[in-house]
C-alpha cells in the first residue's frame, strides 16, 4: 500500500495510542491537507540520521488523524491515532513535497497479556526509574491499565534516544517489548548514575 510518511526523530506512535502533533512546515501542512482530503492517514517513521532526505528505518506506525485544528496561518494542531505498525518496502519517487513509501501492514498479536510476575517486575522497575528521573506518576492509574496500554504507553513517552525508541517499536509483542523496556530503563539509569561518556548501548 502507498503510505504518506512523516519522518520525525524521536516521535514514536503505537497502535491504540495517540500522538499530538503541531504541523508548521509548508511541506507537512501540504501533507496534512492531502491526507484530510483522502483517508486521513499518515505514517510516522524515524529517519536514521538527522539530515534532509535521510534513509528511513524499516518499521513505522500508520495513524489516522482524529481531532484536528486548522489555524488561520495554515498550521495544524492534531492528534494522530495509532492503527497499525508497518514495514517499509521501498520509497517511492514522487512529485509531492512530502515523502511517500510502499509499505505493508504488520499483523499484531491479539489479546496479549503479561504473566503476573512479568507485570510486577515491570512496575517495580518503572517505579525505580521514575523515582531516579524525578517523575511524578499516578501509580493507582497505572495499575488499572491493561498490559498492552501500559507497555506501549511507557515506550511511547520514555525519555530514551531515537535508536532505543526504534528498537522498542520493532519488538514483536508486548512480552518482548516489556523485556527490552526493562533492560533500557536499567541501562539508562546506570548510565545516568555513572555519568560516563564512553558507555554506549550495544
Amino acid at each position: 500500500m502507498r503510505i504518506t510518511i512523516f519522518p520525525l526523530t524521536g516521535a514514536i506512535l503505537y497502535p491504540g495510542l495517540h500522538l499530538p502533533l503541531h504541523i508548521f512546515e509548508p511541506r507537512y501542512r501540504a501533507m496534512i491537507s492531502d491526507a484530510l482530503a483522502r483517508d486521513r492517514r499518515i505514517g510516522m517513521i524515524q529517519p536514521q540520521r538527522e539530515f534532509e532526505g535521510a534513509p528511513l528505518f524499516q518499521i513505522g506506525c500508520l495513524g489516522r488523524i482524529g481531532d484536528v485544528e486548522a489555524l488561520d496561518d495554515g498550521r495544524f494542531n492534531l492528534v494522530l491515532e495509532g492503527e497499525s505498525r508497518f514495514r517499509m518496502l521501498r520509497e517511492l519517487d514522487v512529485t509531492t513535497p512530502f515523502r511517500q513509501i510502499e509499505g505493508e501492514l504488520l499483523d499484531e498479536p491479539e489479546d496479549e497479556v503479561l504473566a503476573a510476575i512479568e507485570r510486577a517486575g515491570f512496575e517495580r522497575e518503572a517505579r525505580r526509574f521514575a523515582d531516579a528521573q524525578g517523575y511524578r506518576v499516578d501509580w493507582d492509574s497505572v495499575s488499572r491499565l491493561d498490559d498492552v496500554s501500559l507497555i506501549n504507553g511507557v515506550c511511547q513517552i520514555a525519555p530514551f534516544d531515537a535508536a532505543a525508541k526504534q528498537a522498542l517499536l520493532e519488538a514483536n509483542g508486548i512480552n518482548e517489548r516489556c523485556e527490552l523496556l526493562i533492560q533500557l530503563m536499567q541501562f539508562f539509569a546506570r548510565r545516568d548514575s555513572d555519568d560516563e561518556d564512553g558507555e554506549t548501548l550495544q
